[in-house]
C-alpha cells in the first residue's frame, strides 16, 4: 500500500449556524488545535500523500488557518452548499491528477482514527472500489445510515431520508446478515478499481 498514492478530502464549508459563532466550525480548537487540524493529522498518519480542504464560510480565516496546520494543502471554494457531493466535486482539480485513493471525510471529526483510514485504504488496496466506515450506535438519532446486505453496501441513507423502519431499527447484525449502522461521513474511492457485481 505505501507505493499508493492518496488525495484525501476534508470537507470544511460548513458554517456552524448551531454554534452561534462568527468562527468557521471546523477552525473551533479541541486539545489546543482547530478541530480540521485533528483530522487533517489523522489523514497524513493514514498515509495522504495530498490533502484537499475544501472551504466557503470564513475561507480567508480557513486558508490562514491552514497554512499553520497544513501548509502543504490545497484549498479548494465551494461557493454554494449543495451537498456532500457538491462539496466533493469543488476539488476536482485535485481528483483528476489521477490518485490511487481517494479518502473524504468531515473536517468536523476530530476523533477520527488514523487507523481506521489506514484499514480503508487497506481495503481499497485489496481491490475495492468504495469503503465507507461506519458505526453501530443504540442511539442513531440524526446520523445517516448505511445499509447492508449480506455482506455488501447496498444503501446510503440520510436520516431525513430514511423510512420509519431504517429509523427506528437497532443498529446490530440481524441474523441474515442484514446489518444498519450510522455512517461518520467518511468514506474512500479506488480510481482504479471497477464496479465488481
Amino acid at each position: 500500500m505505501s507505493q499508493r498514492t492518496c488525495l484525501s478530502i476534508i470537507l470544511a464549508a460548513g458554517e456552524g449556524t448551531r454554534m452561534k459563532s462568527a468562527i468557521p466550525k471546523v477552525l473551533h480548537k479541541i486539545a489546543g488545535l482547530p478541530m480540521v487540524a485533528h483530522v487533517v493529522r489523522a489523514a497524513e498518519t493514514a498515509g495522504a500523500g495530498n490533502l484537499a480542504l475544501v472551504i466557503g464560510h470564513g475561507a480567508d480565516q480557513m486558508r490562514e488557518a491552514a497554512a499553520k496546520f497544513a501548509p502543504k494543502a490545497e484549498t479548494f471554494v465551494q461557493e454554494k452548499r449543495l451537498g456532500t457531493a457538491h462539496a466533493v466535486l469543488a476539488a476536482r482539480a485535485a481528483i483528476e491528477r489521477g490518485h490511487d485513493d481517494i479518502l473524504v471525510m468531515f473536517g468536523d471529526t476530530p476523533l477520527i482514527d488514523p487507523g481506521a483510514l489506514t484499514v480503508a485504504r487497506l481495503k481499497l488496496a485489496e481491490g475495492a472500489a468504495v469503503v465507507v466506515i461506519g458505526f453501530r450506535t443504540d442511539s442513531p438519532t440524526g446520523y445517516g445510515r448505511l445499509i447492508e446486505k449480506g455482506g455488501k453496501l447496498i444503501a446510503i441513507r440520510e436520516e431525513k431520508d430514511a423510512s420509519a423502519e431504517e429509523r427506528a431499527y437497532l443498529l446490530q447484525w440481524r441474523a441474515d446478515g442484514d446489518c444498519r449502522q450510522a455512517r461518520t461521513g467518511v468514506a474512500g474511492y479506488c480510481r482504479q478499481c471497477q464496479h465488481q457485481g
